[in-house]
């Protein structure tokens, strides 16, 4: 319920038709008055009033008529995706992705940072990244409503430090997230960068409408996101999901394990494996990957993103038999996850996984059918472009909706 507000009072009543209207308005574009009274059940007076009072408060804007209709034409009213903007940066060893986006979602500014050797603080390159992604959108960092920053790991919400990713150089200070706050004039949040992904295909992708659902990552390592009655489960430190320390004893492409979170699931089907598949099955390996490529993925993913490419190309001999090795390796770590959580359908996501294409999904589908005693539905992730910095900018989106539709404040 809107704060400041009693059940039933007209105040209330107001707030929670303005928030129909509007999330309306993002979902279908321009209406007209007469539509958007149909679509809430309004009266032509109250739809006026409505979008009389949206518009002095400039969170909708007239813009353009409806023509083809005998009498006048109908004045259209839209989302004014210029009343708030948020950013998200996508953060790896090598490079900071910065975007901002309007209100409605669209992409209005971004910029990539190297950071690969970089010597610079944290807090300055997260400053970089996200001041010139703002001026790249002709605005000023006032102007962003909220920031989401993913990363690898997870802050620990009891100490505030990353967990998870002893990779990223310079993200492990105990003073990082009060020295951020201090230099970013707009809230904040941190999440997983699986997680993130996997909010980016539950709103825009293959898991929309979906309540239970696992999102399986392989990029520069496995990682999953795990979401339970339509809502992301972290964990109690945050590492719910690091499933490449999945233990996975006695595989013959696991090393043996002599400690703790070595000899698993990465092991098994990170893209480590997967030079070493291809010699074993007498795969050439394809040309090298163009530069744009090796920049985008790192020298290695690049690599492993162009042998399952070609591989998924042509399944067949030796293609097909290093495909389904490859396979059993992913459904073997899955299986586990599916065994425990029973979800509806499992998402597979990243670079690697998205490289191999049908032939590889139909290949993990039929594999864990044979490992795992429920059936879940096996689908590829259908956000594509940098799933990730989507996820952020989703998230972002999410709260500041809540906030600025939100009239009664």
């Amino acid at each position: 319920m809107p704060a400041g507000t009693t059940p039933g009072t007209p105040s209330l009543l107001r707030a929670m038709n303005d928030r129909a209207a509007l999330e309306l308005l993002l979902a279908h574009g321009p209406l007209s008055r007469t539509r958007i009274g149909r679509l809430t059940g309004l009266s032509k007076p109250t739809a006026s009033q409505l979008l009389a009072r949206l518009e002095a408060a400039g969170l909708v804007v007239a813009t353009g008529t409806a023509g083809g209709r005998p009498g006048p034409n109908a004045q259209l009213y839209a989302l004014n995706a210029r009343a708030a903007y948020v950013a998200g940066l996508d953060v790896t060893p090598e490079r900071i992705l910065a975007a901002v986006a309007d209100l409605a979602g669209d992409r209005v500014g971004g910029f990539e940072l190297r950071t690969a050797g970089s010597r610079v603080p944290v807090v300055e390159q997260v400053t970089q990244a996200l001041g010139e992604a703002v001026k790249d959108a002709g605005l000023q960092r006032s102007d962003i409503h909220r920031l989401v920053i993913a990363t690898p790991g997870a802050f620990d919400p009891h100490t505030g430090q990353l967990r998870y990713a002893s990779h990223l150089p310079g993200w492990h200070s105990p003073t990082l997230l009060s020295e951020l706050a201090a230099a970013l004039p707009m809230p904040v949040e941190y999440e997983n960068d699986v997680n993130l992904a996997a909010v980016a295909e539950q709103r825009l992708g293959a898991a929309r409408g979906h309540q239970d659902f696992v999102l399986l990552w392989n990029e520069e390592g496995l990682g999953a996101a795990l979401v339970l009655g339509g809502r992301l489960h972290r964990g109690w430190t945050g590492g719910a999901g690091e499933v490449g320390y999945l233990p996975v004893p006695g595989h013959p492409l696991v090393r043996q394990v002599t400690r703790a979170n070595s000899g698993g699931y990465q092991e098994l089907a990170g893209v480590q494996v997967l030079p070493r598949l291809a010699a074993e099955y007498g795969v050439g390996l394809p040309p090298a990957p163009e530069a744009g490529a090796a920049i985008a993925y790192g020298a290695q993913v690049a690599a492993g993103v162009a042998l399952l490419a070609s591989a998924a190309a042509d399944p067949e001999g030796a293609h097909l038999a290093f495909l389904q090795a490859y396979a059993t390796g992913l459904a073997t770590g899955l299986a586990s996850l599916v065994a425990v959580l029973d979800p509806e359908i499992v998402v597979l996501s990243g670079a690697l996984i998205a490289a191999g294409g049908e032939p590889l999904r139909r290949l993990v589908e039929a594999e864990l059918a044979e490992l795992a005693p429920s059936r879940p539905r096996l689908v590829t992730g259908e956000v594509c472009e940098r799933p990730v910095l989507r996820g952020a900018l989703e998230s972002a989106l999410a709260a500041t909706r809540d906030e600025v539709f939100d009239t009664s404040r």
